[in-house]
């Protein structure tokens, strides 16, 4: 069988819900288990992100979120995508709150696994998440990788699985009515990577994002005419920079990932 994927999300560490998730793993043969962890998640987008990664690898979820809101949007997620998930904190939070008769002071903060991959991984983290969407593009030549691509292709969902990867990652939306930082063209077109998508899968997923927002489906955004401009424009885009070209139509976040990883030699175990 494919090896079952196991979240540790945290606002934290993350060592706390990892060493759970570890130690129920421990009753079963462990070789059939894929450990990630997800440390310092503070943010309502950043976790959407990467319980997206978790609905298509069908991951079970340990989480240890502070934050009952963030929480929630976990139990929630999993219950809509028929996840396993399990609370970590907010539970025992609940029972001795209940015997002392007082609230929690919710502080995010745990006992830290403080060796090197574990700063590595953090920093990564950090750097992704600052530099998601096309902000503070001065740090471009900083990343070790550089993803590209129009709205929908999964760019946020790739580049936080690539920074549990302990890689700093930048990516940067792109369109014929975005304006491209110049700083793209100083950067070294082997650690640039174009995604690229079917005109009918961005459409689907678009639409669906108009309707979550109480918009009508058929907009411009969401127009084949204008997704198929937008993709030719990525494709001349991708020529001009003699970057790698990934689509990402049929791929699982984590496939996109390993080509990225091989082709910077980069061990994906």
């Amino acid at each position: 069988m494919d090896k079952l994927p196991i979240f540790a999300i945290s606002d934290s560490s993350g060592e706390t819900a990892m060493q759970v998730a570890k130690t129920a793993g421990s009753q079963f043969n462990e070789t059939n288990l894929d450990y990630e962890r997800y440390p310092f998640i503070t943010t309502e987008s950043i976790l959407n992100g990467i319980l997206k990664i978790a609905a298509e690898k069908q991951a079970v979820i340990f989480h240890t979120l502070v934050n009952p809101k963030l929480s929630d949007i976990i139990e929630n997620f999993a219950e809509e995508n028929d996840l396993q998930s399990v609370d970590c904190i907010q539970s025992p939070m609940k029972a001795i709150s209940n015997r002392l008769g007082s609230k929690p002071e919710r502080v995010s903060g745990m006992v830290h696994d403080l060796n090197e991959e574990y700063f590595k991984r953090i920093a990564a983290m950090e750097f992704s998440v600052e530099n998601d969407d096309g902000n503070n593009p001065q740090n471009l030549k900083e990343a070790d990788v550089v993803i590209l691509g129009i709205s929908r292709t999964s760019k946020t969902p790739l580049s936080l699985y690539l920074a549990n990867k302990k890689l700093k990652v930048s990516n940067v939306p792109i369109g014929p009515e975005t304006q491209l930082p110049e700083e793209i063209w100083q950067i070294d077109n082997e650690k640039i990577f174009g995604l690229t998508s079917d005109i009918s899968k961005i459409q689907k997923i678009r639409k669906a994002r108009m309707l979550s927002y109480g918009l009508e489906e058929d907009t411009p955004y969401s127009d084949s005419e204008n997704i198929k401009k937008e993709l030719d424009y990525a494709k001349e885009l991708y020529n001009k920079l003699n970057c790698l070209q990934i689509n990402v139509a049929d791929k699982s976040i984590e496939e996109t990932a390993t080509i990225i990883m091989e082709s910077l030699n980069i061990d994906t175990k």
